[in-house]
């Protein structure tokens, strides 16, 4: 099987490098991607939004053939909705990676765009459940691996046309929450509940990590991805 693996925030293709190997060795063939505008200043990146991140997923999709999982981490999951929803009959399976399906118009998040771009905040931005799991060291020898990304992405509407894109089998591999959890949360989200609900085949695997686990648990990470392929 191809695997397209779409990054979060901040993050590019070298961020699935612990994960690889074990997908590898189990015999499929792994796209890890990094997105455009990554690291560019705001006089090369201005004008990249998150259509553009999916129409580099979607070629992804189109450079291999046959069926393929996309995977999407955080706001990849974004990106991986709008690969799912314009190749529909390509996409044998999306796994979100602490996130979920963004209802149609929606945007990732809002961030402080400094310079015309959005910098990586800092571990300590983010809340404490997301980041408890990964160490001093850790920490210190990822954030170097961050980039800008252009000011546009995180809050440009997410554009679905296609409602086969609810055909498509969908896994959650959520780091803290079960199924029980995420559905009760997801009712106070609005249209996130709506989409969640449409969706033919959805599964919800708790990971039992902070929201970066290709980093803090990679090897459990990959194996649920694969448990996932295998359904």
């Amino acid at each position: 099987m191809d695997i397209i693996l779409i990054p979060g925030l901040w993050l590019d293709a070298t961020s699935w490098a612990e994960v690889l190997p074990r997908l590898e060795g189990a015999g499929h063939r792994v796209h890890p991607l990094t997105m455009p505008g990554l690291d560019a200043p705001a006089s090369a990146s201005s004008d990249i939004g998150i259509a553009d991140w999916v129409a580099a997923g979607v070629a992804a999709v189109d450079a291999v053939p046959g069926p393929v999982v996309v995977v999407g981490h955080s706001g990849g999951g974004n990106v991986a909705w709008g690969v799912a929803d314009a190749r529909p009959d390509r996409v044998a399976r999306v796994i979100f990676v602490d996130t979920v399906p963004p209802p149609a118009g929606s945007g990732i998040s809002e961030f402080e765009v400094v310079d015309g771009v959005i910098p990586f905040p800092g571990w300590d931005f983010f809340p404490a459940e997301d980041v408890d799991d990964l160490d001093d060291v850790t920490r210190a020898r990822t954030a170097p691996l961050t980039h800008s990304v252009p000011a546009r992405v995180p809050a440009d509407p997410i554009a679905l046309a296609d409602d086969a894109r609810h055909r498509v089998p969908v896994t959650l591999l959520m780091g803290g929450l079960d199924r029980e959890t995420l559905e009760s949360e997801l009712e106070n989200w609005g249209p996130y509940a709506d989409e969640f609900r449409a969706i033919d085949d959805v599964e919800v695997v708790r990971i039992g990590s902070g929201h970066w686990p290709q980093f803090s648990a990679p090897q459990r990470l990959a194996e649920l991805m694969l448990a996932a392929i295998a359904r």
